[in-house]
């Protein structure tokens, strides 16, 4: 696997369309090929921003977030929440690289990665093109952070090895490998966190990624998704009084 940052102008808020970003910036496209794309770049391209100082932190937070715990409930003072089915900090809004600005999660991160791929193969002339909106988040103790697709489009996000033997022939029974998450991980870790400026990367020679030449149906979105009860950290999900706008859970 081979994956190559792209350095951008500098990303500010209603600058121009994504689609115009990505048309200037200096890049090729191969067949069966992946763009990672920030979604902090998408939310400044869509005005998803709110002005520090014109509202609350903490009241924007708990009105983006489908669920939430309070700040006060940790050391840190952060909302830890889940927004669109992800467990994630702060309903993903972030205050880096904003220039004054909460920017907010994308208004349809999956719209925007299905317009993109459909872009990229128009623009390269090539048929297998897939494209992730990436976004940092934490994981449950382990410090800094990783890499989560938001959103994906062009590939299959999963490869199911359930009923496949392991190497001593014992059939495997619920793995899955998350092929959508494990190469935002990857780019996120080499487009950086900081003032690289490198809000796109091109990730190349993925024998293991199975390509579909369209976008993915409502059906593989929804097994993406695993309810609080039946998810494997249920006890742990379920142990304490997950709150939002209108009522407790």
């Amino acid at each position: 696997m081979i994956i190559d940052s792209i350095k951008t102008e500098k990303i500010t808020l209603f600058l121009k369309k994504l689609v115009d970003i990505l048309d200037q910036a200096d890049f090729s496209f191969q067949e069966k090929s992946i763009l990672a794309i920030t979604s902090k770049i998408v939310s400044l391209c869509e005005g998803r921003v709110i002005k520090k100082g014109t509202s609350d932190k903490k009241t924007l937070i708990e009105k983006e977030a489908d669920y939430f715990l309070p700040g006060w409930k940790n050391q840190y003072g952060i909302t830890l929440t889940i927004k669109n089915n992800i467990l994630i900090p702060s309903a993903g809004i972030d205050e880096s690289n904003a220039a004054g600005y909460y920017v907010l999660w994308p208004k349809n991160s999956q719209k925007t990665a299905n317009e993109i791929r459909k872009h990229i193969c128009s623009r390269f002339k090539i048929k297998n093109a897939g494209v992730i909106i990436t976004d940092s988040t934490t994981a449950p103790l382990r410090f800094g952070t990783t890499g989560i697709a938001i959103a994906h489009s062009g590939f299959s996000a999963t490869n199911s090895y359930i009923g496949k033997p392991d190497l001593f022939g014992r059939k495997l029974r619920v793995t899955k490998a998350d092929i959508a998450d494990a190469l935002a991980t990857s780019a996120v870790v080499v487009m950086g966190e900081g003032s690289e400026q490198t809000p796109l990367a091109i990730i190349r020679d993925i024998p293991f990624v199975v390509f579909q030449e369209r976008n993915p149906t409502k059906k593989e979105l929804q097994s993406r998704r695993i309810s609080i009860k039946k998810d494997v950290y249920a006890s742990l999900l379920t142990a304490v009084k997950w709150k939002t706008k209108k009522r407790v859970v």
